[in-house]
């Protein structure tokens, strides 16, 4: 005994085209975008916008800083050089002195100390921007010898 597929038995059935052919179950054809998606794409793109240029300020910010503090360092190698320069010996104290580096106004405060050996003198230099103070952007320490 043999059984037959009654699917297969049938002819197949074309599928039905969109066009002129309305129908209860249809679905309509969309074109575009809804203004839903489209407000909804804006404020995605507002908010990748606002991080990018809050993330460019904190690099300029950055970039600022590390380019005054890299002057504050030469500033502050020049004045340790000069004093070496100098051939005086330099009582213990402190001092201060302009220092400015490019269009950068600095300040250079110089302090000496006495060292444990007699011919050495403790140099630290620490460089200030003038328009603030209260801050330090650099400070290096070294030698001053007495003996040449």
């Amino acid at each position: 005994m043999r059984f037959i597929n009654s699917r297969a038995a049938q002819p197949p059935v074309a599928p039905a085209s969109h066009s002129g052919q309305s129908g209860v179950g249809r679905r309509r054809l969309q074109e575009g975008f809804t203004l839903i998606e489209v407000l909804v794409a804006l404020a995605i793109i507002a908010v990748a916008m606002g991080a990018a240029l809050r993330a460019t300020h904190v690099m300029l910010d950055n970039s600022r800083a590390i380019r005054h503090k890299t002057l504050a360092l030469v500033a502050a190698e020049n004045t340790l050089a000069l004093l070496r320069l100098e051939g005086a010996f330099p009582r213990a104290g402190t001092q201060t002195r302009t220092c400015p580096q490019g269009t950068l106004a600095l300040r250079c405060e110089i302090e000496i100390r006495n060292s444990l050996n007699r011919n050495f003198r403790q140099v630290t230099v620490r460089v200030h921007d003038t328009d603030r103070p209260d801050t330090s952007l650099a400070e290096l320490t070294g030698l001053l010898s007495q003996v040449r």
